[in-house]
């Protein structure tokens, strides 16, 4: 109300909320892949004041007003989540109301007035205020090669941490394609060159035409993102914000939870059960996160999970149906790594069976940072 009430700024703020409206359903796409919504191999500047910084989850957004001509245009600045960008260094203080900044960055595909912000200048002294530089939270991590695997008495390693620590693992890659195939992606499986479809995975006739569409639209309908559905199959383990594996060995149970995603977590059995047959109200239920059960062979821990619903991607678009059985192979081969296995079993949509693997690495000393995609939906 001080704000809408200030004589000065009520134009400002009607400027706003008009922009707002206008950007409408688009803002909904807001989490996702820089590429669905921005054209990475366009760069625009533009220089304005700062009427608004919106720190929160899933992106910070700041609402800059660029003088044209005789009337101040409204532009909206998409950036990384808080925890990327105060895992690169850069805090919610660093920008003011009032401030006239310069930004770089890659321009909407809608020829809109909305950027993904690389780079912010503070005009008045010419000085980076910040500088994009692929934050990750993989910069933060100390890595600890020497120390060996953590054990619990009776000598199996552990996957989680160890008493009284915190911590959880990081993925080294964010993409999915088969072992041995080397196709160029962006972060979010965004392909680089649509042709390279076909290498991806061994995919069946009609699951490679979707495959493609998805592809073409740059992703844009992903349910995960579009709807915050939960990070399902292997995708869990790719999330950028890291995966905690919670065991508690009384209960004959594993608590996996995505760092990204709004925290979903599902439950590996290890008691032995049936994969077919021992979950009893959830027999012949499809879920996001299927039915799994889990032993130990040596070091290495082995999930089978079936039962998943066709309600979400796999990573990059890549389908699958009902019918996907998957097999994941943990093994921590010390204190900082943990080597990845996956095989897709899914006669619906692969020619065959395929692999893929990948290592993820230990952030020691605190839980995955919050990171929820509902937050500052506008």
């Amino acid at each position: 109300m001080l704000f809408t009430n200030h004589p000065l700024l009520r134009g400002v703020y009607l400027n706003l909320v008009v922009f707002i409206l206008m950007l409408g359903s688009s803002l909904t796409l807001a989490h996702h892949g820089i590429a669905t919504k921005f054209d990475p191999a366009k760069t625009l500047t533009v220089k304005g004041r700062v009427a608004r910084v919106d720190w929160s989850f899933p992106h910070v957004h700041i609402f800059l007003l660029v003088t044209d001509g005789t009337v101040e245009l409204p532009w909206y600045i998409e950036l990384e989540s808080p925890s990327l960008l105060e895992a690169s260094g850069w805090q919610a203080d660093a920008i003011n109301i009032g401030d006239v900044i310069s930004v770089s960055g890659n321009p909407a595909r809608d020829d809109s007035r909305q950027i993904w912000g690389d780079s912010i200048t503070a005009t008045s002294t010419g000085s980076a205020v910040f500088t994009m530089t692929t934050p990750s939270l993989l910069s933060t991590i100390a890595i600890v090669d020497t120390k060996a695997t953590p054990r619990w008495p009776t000598g199996q390693p552990r996957l989680g941490a160890e008493p009284g620590e915190e911590g959880y693992w990081v993925p080294t890659l964010n993409v999915l394609q088969e072992t041995g195939v080397a196709v160029d992606m962006a972060a979010n499986g965004q392909l680089l060159n649509i042709n390279d479809a076909a290498k991806v995975a061994p995919l069946q006739d009609w699951a490679l035409r979707l495959y493609e569409k998805r592809q073409q639209e740059f992703l844009r309908s992903d349910p995960t993102y579009l709807g915050c559905r939960p990070p399902s199959g292997p995708r869990k383990f790719l999330e950028p914000y890291g995966i905690q594996l919670l065991e508690e060995q009384a209960l004959d149970r594993i608590f996996v939870i995505a760092g990204g995603g709004n925290h979903d977590w599902q439950l590996i059995y290890t008691d032995g059960r049936a994969l077919d047959g021992g979950f009893q109200l959830d027999d012949g239920n499809l879920l996001y996160y299927g039915r799994n059960v889990g032993a130990w062979e040596g070091d290495t821990f082995v999930i089978e999970s079936e039962g998943y619903n066709e309600k979400f991607w796999l990573p990059g678009g890549l389908p699958h149906t009902e019918q996907m059985h998957v097999t994941e192979r943990l093994t921590r081969t010390d204190f900082s790594t943990l080597n990845y296995e996956i095989t897709i079993n899914d006669p619906g949509a692969y020619t065959r069976n395929w692999s893929s693997s990948w290592t993820l690495k230990w952030l020691a000393g605190q839980d995955p940072p919050e990171h929820y995609c509902q937050d500052n939906r506008l």
